[in-house]
């Protein structure tokens, strides 16, 4: 237990610029990869040679993966994570995912099996279905959704191991109807050497899971290897250098989004309960880096709760990574109303929004901008992260603003179908030649022409 007080920062809407200190908050947790500890800038140094930004590892590392496959992807397994791999060795056998799966806790087993039903029955009854439209002129347009066949999955492990990943980002994509899905996980204990990760991956029925992490790990998902045949489409979160990979194949490979550290605003008023909101805030700034924010318009809700971070904090198994979260990432924000509360709540956009007020309703009919929101005293965001059924991956870094959550639809890819006949296209054959006519584009115009004439 630390012995020094908790020192989260405290923001009055009354006295303080509070878009200000949002903008600085902000910076430290977007994905621009501008900004290195001196720890990472020596360790960059070790491995390249010269202090290089992250942009530029990402950059360098990746452009190597497409040009070399397999073996630069060996390379960094073993410059990064120190591990000596080879190619029999860099996939999981089937041996090993079945030895872990015997081994794994038959209660284990069957909660994923309940939180794997929730995920289906969720994501399959928002699936987009095939929509279409018949005039009586004999024209018939049809909006067509066809899964994509290969899905590449990010799963962290460098801090904790996450079969929670695998679930919300591997089921929608089984509920959209991809045949193939390769999970990433770096080789380490809480990784792609996890018992209970490569049980959840058996459990449902993946059969690929590969020893990589980091930037190779996505460029070899996006590229392919040798031995890997490259996805569709990249999902799922990890650090920075995982999310600039992200950015960078996107194009080659579609992505979900490039997501930053996770994040929380909890809006309370005098009916919430402060052990339960510092509960809430310390579920975030758990994963280090993780921010947490409390927006309240009652100062006694703000100080209790400030009291029950202090007292909570010293009881985790984490403490000393979570205190430094708070105090890094964190904010306790007193605004003078619901109004001022709805206003600074929209700006910031958060990854995850926790209405904790007695009338959670009409407050979100005004919230537009958060990536999940989670409504009352009993429904914290660690439902949502294990069980309820909507995918945890979840827009951060103010991009909430107009990006969504990873949902079973983002792995389908839609095309249209038309059908005319003849006389529905002679309906509309003025129409075309007026637009042709006005681009100047002959060969439009003489594609309709010839079916007119002959």
């Amino acid at each position: 237990m630390l012995d020094s007080p908790l020192n989260i920062q405290r923001i009055d809407t009354r006295r303080d610029n509070v878009h200000e200190a949002l903008a600085l908050l902000r910076e430290k947790l977007s994905p621009q990869g501008n900004i290195v500890s001196e720890a990472g800038r020596q360790r960059t140094i070790a491995v390249f040679g010269e202090p290089l930004t992250p942009q530029q590892v990402v950059e360098r590392i990746c452009s190597e993966v497409q040009r070399d496959g397999l073996s630069a992807v060996l390379k960094y397994n073993q410059l990064l994570d120190g591990a000596e791999l080879t190619v029999d060795t860099l996939r999981v056998s089937r041996q090993e995912l079945e030895a872990a799966h015997a081994s794994a806790a038959p209660e284990f087993l069957a909660t994923i099996r309940r939180i794997r039903d929730n995920i289906i029955e969720f994501q399959t009854a928002i699936l987009h279905k095939e929509v279409g439209i018949q005039r009586d002129s004999g024209v018939k347009l049809t909006q067509r959704y066809t899964p994509m066949k290969r899905a590449g999955l990010c799963v962290p492990g460098g801090a904790a191991a996450y079969p929670s990943t695998v679930l919300m980002a591997a089921v929608p994509a089984l509920a959209a109807g991809v045949a193939d899905i390769a999970v990433m996980a770096p080789p380490t204990d809480f990784g792609s050497n996890n018992p209970d990760l490569l049980a959840t991956c058996h459990e449902i029925g993946i059969k690929e899971v590969y020893r990589m992490g980091g930037a190779h790990g996505v460029a070899a998902l996006a590229y392919g290897l040798e031995n890997l045949a490259p996805v569709d489409i990249v999902v799922g979160p990890g650090n920075l250098f995982v999310a600039l990979a992200k950015k960078l194949v996107f194009g080659h490979v579609a992505i979900d989004s490039i997501a930053g550290p996770s994040e929380v605003v909890v809006i309370a008023d005098q009916t919430t309960r402060a052990d339960y909101t510092a509960a809430d805030l310390l579920a975030q700034a758990e994963h280090a880096p993780g921010a947490s924010i409390l927006v309240t318009w009652s100062e006694d809700v703000l100080e209790k709760t400030a009291r029950e971070l202090e007292r909570q904090v010293a009881t985790l198994s984490r403490e000393d990574l979570t205190r430094q979260s708070l105090e890094d990432f964190g904010a306790l924000i007193l605004v003078k109303d619901q109004d001022e509360a709805v206003e600074i709540t929209n700006l910031i956009c958060p990854e995850h929004l926790h209405i904790a007020v007695e009338e959670p309703y009409d407050l979100q009919q005004r919230l537009t901008t958060a990536g999940a929101t989670f409504l009352g005293n009993y429904t914290p965001v660690a439902l949502g992260d294990y069980v309820a059924g909507p995918s945890h991956t979840l827009p951060t870094a103010g991009t909430a603003r107009w990006a969504s959550g990873l949902c079973s639809n983002d792995f389908l890819r839609s095309s249209s179908v038309l059908e005319f006949t003849r006389e529905a296209m002679l309906e509309v054959v003025g129409d075309v030649r007026q637009m042709a006519d006005k681009e100047g584009l002959t060969a439009h115009r003489a594609s309709v022409d010839i079916r007119v004439d002959g």
